[in-house]
């Protein structure tokens, strides 16, 4: 189901007319919401993610809105051959891309004692190494071809203050704000940007059934820890992604640029509050974080 509206958006139509965006986990939530606001403004846009069911239902949910392209690929972007024949697919149906956007993710809440090693690594090689491999997919192109192009990765304000109970999570996103810092001045000169967001609270139904078991996303309108007293809205982020990705702020580069109404100011966004659980809520948050991954699994086709 489609999020926005034109009005939700800032900018005047057509502004992203002849760009061509690919978004990782651009499937559900805010990959969605983000290609749908390129869509709406014009660009081409492609979106991937493991699950090639729900990627191929968003992109035909988003024409079906707006009109424009979308392609859903199915791609699973841990496996670097995956993400050269994605890639490859991209270039081979119109040339270049000229925006990426690393939001594909995973995470989950956990005591740090009781992660496994393959718990550990189903974050760090998507957020870390997969992002990392597309990004640099793609920049070997651009580079080659002699493109301009303006990369955005999504990651969360954990990287500035820690992510208690979100270790892995905390650790990849930490190492793409790195990667974004060192590859605006690496590759800055040859015409390519880095940015990043750091979104605050955006419930999603996938993100919310593994670090906030057993809430609604309805329920979680107002949130005490953010100054501004509310989450974020859909529109609010696709305006910031379309912003970044446009060559309208081609003089902004290497910048991580918070979105969480002012929350991480004041030590917020975090989850310090999971310190008082004892066994059965770390018990009952498994059990339902279990039961959100064993569907999502039998819906990947990759």
């Amino acid at each position: 189901m489609a999020e926005l509206a034109m009005d939700d958006l800032m900018f005047r139509p057509g502004l992203m007319k002849g760009q061509r965006i690919l978004i990782t986990g651009g499937g559900t939530g805010l990959g969605k919401v983000m290609a749908e606001g390129c869509l709406m403004l014009g660009a081409e846009v492609y979106i991937c993610g493991r699950r090639g069911g729900v990627v191929d239902a968003a992109a035909k949910d988003l024409t079906d809105a707006h009109g424009g392209k979308c392609v859903g690929l199915a791609c699973d972007i841990r496996v670097p051959e995956a993400i050269a024949e994605m890639v490859d697919t991209v270039w081979a149906d119109g040339g270049a891309i000229t925006g990426l956007v690393n939001n594909a993710a995973g995470n989950f809440i956990s005591r740090t004692e009781d992660l496994s090693p393959r718990g550990f690594d189903a974050i760090a090689n998507i957020v870390f190494r997969g992002s990392f491999f597309v990004t640099q997919e793609c920049g070997k192109r651009w580079l080659a071809e002699g493109k301009h192009a303006s990369v955005v990765s999504i990651l969360t304000t954990w990287v500035w203050h820690g992510g208690p109970f979100t270790v892995p999570s905390a650790m990849s996103k930490a190492g793409l704000n790195v990667m974004t810092q060192s590859l605006a001045v690496e590759w800055g000169n040859r015409g390519i940007r880095f940015n990043a967001i750091a979104p605050g609270p955006f419930p999603t139904e996938g993100a919310w059934a593994r670090l906030n078991p057993g809430a609604g996303t309805e329920s979680e309108a107002k949130d005490p820890t953010v100054p501004l007293d509310r989450n974020g809205e859909m529109r609010e982020l696709a305006n910031l992604a379309v912003y970044l990705l446009d060559p309208g702020s081609a003089y902004v580069n290497g910048q991580t640029i918070a979105i969480d109404g002012g929350s991480h100011l004041r030590g917020g966004g975090g989850f310090n509050r999971l310190a008082a659980w004892g066994d059965a809520e770390w018990e009952a948050a498994r059990d339902s974080i279990r039961s959100t991954n064993e569907k999502d699994r039998a819906q990947r086709t990759v």
